[in-house]
């Protein structure tokens, strides 16, 4: 299949959008009438800078209220298609794309639409032109693809094809099974979208609710079976509505166009068993079956603060790299690596947004795999300075311009913290942390998408459906994505995604503060959540503290003893339940640069503790000045 994008898709100006769409590896494209009536230039000069950057035009569309008009409008009509002809021969496509209708005076009757396809198939073939019918979802008779493609086939023309595209037919829940039995050569086209399970009318969720395939919860993997079954292997092209993508980069969206359709065809394949025609060859997704390490960027100056910290919250200085300025902690299965290198990425990072995380480390089945995967899904490959005996650790591009590595068990990268760094003898005493729970990067509303997207297609995904949350400041969209759980414990890769449209959100004013998106907060897994906070307490660190009303209606609302809830409030440890079992939280009050860490312990729960979320930014909105950890404090000095 041939991927393509159109215009509405991106934001910018028409030579914007097309030099957007050129950069992110198209090769054609579909031109919004919209975007051409505002170009100030001939249709004939945007044939031109198309061909300039490699794009063939696939169609200007849509041609509108078509069908079904009254003796009185139907000359008119056909006057309207005949400028339309001309048009797209200026630009040097043939593919005339008629919407069903949605005007008021437009008649019914298979019969007379028939009719008029027929027509308007005989003067297309005069000028060697084709015509593709769709059935919008809001059209006024017809909204059904399946009496879209009655018509066409009435019609009877080679010329005359049915467009298809996803959200007009899953939105309304249409069955797929009469794809299948459509002729390939009778599919003119296919646009693809996602978007959102939402309770509105078909023209708005259209209009502001699209997505890429991937971003949202519509059936595209039933849709392409139905679709390759056919033996389908023209166009498949992009249509996105969508307010966020207007608002964005248009080279961003763009590229993630592309990542979408690459990701769609071979999810297609592998759900087939079989090649589809224009997959790219790539390793299958695999699961992430652990965070392997956290990298934090800490100048020299704030490196004595920071490790004391670290060794507050019960971690140890296990081991020195073997050449760079970097140390490895260590507690349970968490490690922490603290880059304080006076040059190279970390350093960079480190100027720009301060002490904060510069990368993470995922364990996966296979690294090489999963560079591989991530080089087809377009994604930016990271090579970095490796010196003599040091293992190359294979990474991408993230969020924010943070680093992804990739480590394997199966390979030497497997022994990467021997083989990087000498032990420094030191025992771990720890304060009961097991494990990585889960990691909440922060990003700008319109990233969102984006970096879901990012996660889903080079990993093997779930993801739950997006939360809004309360900040005393505006609401806060939030995104749970899993990989490679495995029942209750800290294996695998919990991760959350948070973005405010406002500027006045906790959200908001990290990104702000911390000079663009990135890691807010770290949650560590314990088996005894009141002994961990105990410790924690008695080592300096302070908590943020809870309001006792929240703990009055706890006991309100809960089964817990009086006993168990004051021991709670004691800690200021939150507490939620599900169906499979309970959930206490606590967290560390706000670092200088937004950072925040979070204990957690989890007896079956699935969920983080959403129904508090509220609270803990209610609570950290009264500690609106973050606690900095002075430059000069010595490992060991109390973290009050």
């Amino acid at each position: 299949m041939i991927p393509s994008i159109a215009t509405v898709c991106v934001s910018g100006t028409l030579r914007e959008k097309l030099e957007a769409i050129a950069a992110a590896g198209f090769t054609a494209v579909e031109i919004f009438e919209n975007d051409l009536i505002a170009f100030p230039g001939s249709p004939t000069e945007v044939k031109a800078i198309c061909a300039d950057l490699g794009l063939a035009i696939v169609t200007c569309q849509p041609f509108r209220d078509f069908e079904g008009m009254p003796d009185s409008r139907r000359q008119r009509t056909f006057d309207r298609a005949e400028r339309k002809f001309d048009l797209l021969q200026e630009l040097g496509c043939d593919l005339l794309f008629v919407c069903s209708s949605t005007s008021p005076e437009a008649l019914s009757g298979i019969d007379r639409l028939a009719n008029d396809f027929a027509e308007l198939g005989e003067r297309a073939a005069r000028r060697g032109l084709r015509v593709g019918y769709e059935a919008l979802a809001w059209g006024r008779h017809v909204f059904d693809y399946r009496d879209a493609w009655e018509v066409v086939r009435r019609v009877g023309r080679d010329n005359v094809g049915i467009v298809l595209d996803s959200f007009h037919i899953l939105s309304r829940d249409l069955s797929l099974s009469t794809i299948g039995t459509i002729p390939r050569d009778k599919i003119a086209m296919v646009q693809m979208a996602d978007a959102p399970r939402l309770q509105m009318d078909y023209l708005s969720w259209s209009r502001h609710w699209r997505c890429l395939p991937g971003q949202g919860d519509l059936d595209l993997s039933g849709f392409m079976q139905a679709l390759v079954s056919t033996g389908y292997d023209g166009v498949l092209s992009l249509e996105i509505f969508n307010d966020r993508f207007r608002a964005g980069s248009a080279r961003s969206v763009a590229l993630d166009g592309h990542r979408s359709l690459i990701w769609l065809l071979d999810e297609a394949s592998r759900r087939l068993g079989r090649p589809v025609p224009g997959t790219v060859s790539m390793p299958p997704p695999g699961p992430v079956e652990a965070v392997e390490f956290i990298e934090f960027a800490v100048s020299e100056a704030e490196r004595p603060g920071f490790a004391a910290l670290l060794r507050a919250l019960g971690f140890a200085r296990v081991g020195a790299h073997r050449s760079k300025d970097v140390d490895l902690w260590r507690q349970g299965d968490t490690r922490i690596v603290l880059n304080s290198e006076a040059d190279g990425f970390a350093h960079s990072y480190q100027i720009t947004h301060g002490t904060s995380v510069c990368a993470l480390a995922l364990r996966v089945p296979g690294a090489q795999a999963a560079t591989k995967r991530a080089r087809a899904m377009l994604d930016t490959p990271y090579a970095g300075a490796v010196g003599p005996g040091e293992l190359d650790i294979p990474g991408v591009r993230g969020l924010g311009g943070s680093l992804l590595y990739f480590i394997d068990q199966a390979s030497a990268l497997g022994g990467w913290a021997q083989v990087d760094f000498e032990a420094t003898g030191e025992t771990v005493t720890g304060a009961g942390l097991i494990g990585v729970d889960h990691v909440s990067q922060t990003m700008q509303y319109e990233e969102m998408l984006t970096w879901l997207l990012f996660y889903s297609s080079l990993f093997e995904t779930e993801k739950t459906p997006t939360q809004a949350v309360l900040d005393p400041g505006g609401v806060v969209q939030s995104q749970v994505i899993e990989s490679g759980l495995k029942g209750a414990g800290h294996e695998g890769l919990r991760l959350i995604l948070n973005g405010s449209q406002s500027h006045r959100t906790l959200s908001a004013r990290f990104v702000t503060d911390f000079f663009g998106s990135g890691v807010q907060h770290i949650a560590f897994q314990t088996a005894d959540i009141a002994a961990t906070v105990k410790r924690l307490v008695a080592n300096g660190v302070a908590m943020l503290p809870i309001p006792e009303n929240y703990y009055d209606d706890l006991e309100a609302r809960s089964d817990l003893s009086t006993e168990e809830i004051d021991a709670m409030k004691a800690l200021n440890i939150l507490y939620d339940s599900d169906a499979a079992g309970s959930f206490r939280q606590a967290y560390t009050q706000t670092l200088d640069g937004g950072l925040f860490f979070e204990i957690v312990q989890r007896d079956g729960y699935a969920g983080y503790g959403a129904p508090n979320a509220t609270i803990r930014l209610a609570a950290q909105a009264r500690l609106a000045r973050p606690i900095t950890i002075p430059a000069g404090l010595r490992e060991g000095d109390a973290l009050r």
